[in-house]
């Protein structure tokens, strides 16, 4: 028997909001969270782009000293976050086998590891600290949650680049399903705005390079679009089984009502479009729907020359003209990047677009690419009467793609 699993709590920090409601507020008004990059480094190391999408409101503002000390900070951004989405779930009463951990990371420690590097090089080994390894792991995220809120059923974590914390999602909608769990604190983490991925991502002519304007680099669908936006942060989710959470009168979001995640085996940096829709389809077939149901779309749309086409000959394999006429929503341009957290964050917008009936604005669209005839707009466009269905897309390095799809609520 195929069971409802509801959200019931949201939580989220990036460069447009320390908050989910922030974040939600921000980003229907249009703010742009890229910004010129204040670090010493970034001259001294001739970085060839010098901004990026910092979280707005830093860890150390929201967590005691000895908790973040201990934590990288992409830990550090999912430990706030799930703090959040718990607190906004009403802190569960859950029985701590029936608690699992389903979290994900593009790139885990980065600053960990390579702060370590250099202090081995410049001080010797003696001075290289003793929580390195479980700081940098990519597990860590996860393994502290768990430890945080006394989650036993199970700890896992996806590392599958941009399409990292959409897997989550679909993995906790199954884990849901097959009943190992009542509730999952599900979602993504990354805080890797670091001179080395950004020289990285530089190198391989994936980012923007209008560092003379960074508030309108990121701009999905344009046909001057040139690059993604390196953007940080966290997203958490927390799912349950509708019947766990009416048991305890939880207020609902929205129901995840399926995922679909496939591979290209096409190229490890390129997408195929053909993977892409076989994930939408996969999504449709385990919420029972079709392609005329979908009201809303939350894409991946990155804002690079080859990725953005490619999504839309994917959509439109799967849903027709009609996609035409389906409100599109490129989040990305907001909050720039967040790669392995960026899945986790735009399934909060796709629950809080369908639960308002508001699709987001896609800002910084100057001239749309003819090539991508899709229903964008620079402000919010309203999703209409009657039952919602939004998807969301991610799609990463490696041929990795995952969708969800959300579903509204009965007030």
């Amino acid at each position: 028997m195929t069971k409802r699993i509801v959200v019931t709590g949201i939580g989220a920090t990036s460069a447009i909001g320390g908050t989910a409601p922030e974040n939600w507020t921000n980003l229907l008004a249009g703010m742009s969270g890229g910004r010129t990059l204040e670090h010493d480094w970034v001259a001294e190391l001739e970085l060839p782009v010098t901004f990026a999408a910092e979280a707005i409101v830093r860890p150390e503002e929201v967590l005691a000293r000895p908790v973040a000390k201990r934590l990288d900070p992409s830990s550090q951004f999912a430990l706030i976050a799930a703090m959040e989405a718990w607190e906004d779930a009403g802190s569960p009463d859950v029985d701590p086998e029936r608690l699992g951990v389903d979290f994900a990371t593009g790139i885990g420690g980065v600053w960990t590891l390579l702060d370590a590097w250099d202090t081995l090089r410049e001080k010797g080994p003696r001075r290289v600290m003793p929580m390195t390894v479980p700081m940098l792991m990519p597990n860590s995220a996860a393994g502290n949650l768990s430890l945080h809120f006394e989650a036993r059923a199970f700890a896992r974590t996806v590392a599958s680049a941009c399409a990292s914390s959409t897997e989550s999602l679909v993995n906790a909608y199954e884990h849901l399903q097959a009943g190992l769990a009542d509730v999952v604190i599900a979602g993504g983490t990354e805080s890797a705005i670091h001179p080395i991925t950004i020289a990285s991502f530089a190198s391989m002519q994936a980012l923007s390079r209008r560092n003379d304007d960074p508030a309108h680099a990121s701009r999905p669908y344009s046909a001057d679009r040139d690059g993604f936006v390196m953007g940080e942060g966290a997203a958490v989710l927390i799912l349950e089984t509708e019947e766990h959470a009416k048991a305890r009168g939880a207020k609902i979001y929205a129901e995840l009502v399926g995922g679909g995640v496939t591979a290209d085996a096409y190229h490890i940096t390129a997408n195929a479009p053909e993977g892409a829709a076989r994930a939408v389809k996969l999504a449709l077939e385990a919420a029972g729907r079709t392609p005329d149901d979908i009201t809303h779309v939350n894409a991946h749309a990155t804002s690079t020359p080859v990725g953005d086409p490619n999504e839309y000959a994917a959509l439109k394999e799967v849903i027709g003209d009609r996609v035409h006429e389906i409100p599109v929503s490129a989040t990305k341009a907001s909050t720039g990047h967040l790669l392995g957290g960026t899945g986790a964050l735009e399934a909060i917008f796709a629950v809080l677009a369908v639960k308002n009936r508001i699709a987001p604005p896609t800002i910084n669209l100057t001239t749309q690419d003819p090539e991508i005839p899709l229903l964008v707009s620079g402000d919010p466009q309203p999703l209409g009467d009657g039952p919602q269905l939004a998807i969301s897309n991610s799609f990463g390095f490696g041929g990795h793609n995952a969708v969800v799809a959300i579903a509204s609520v009965d007030d």
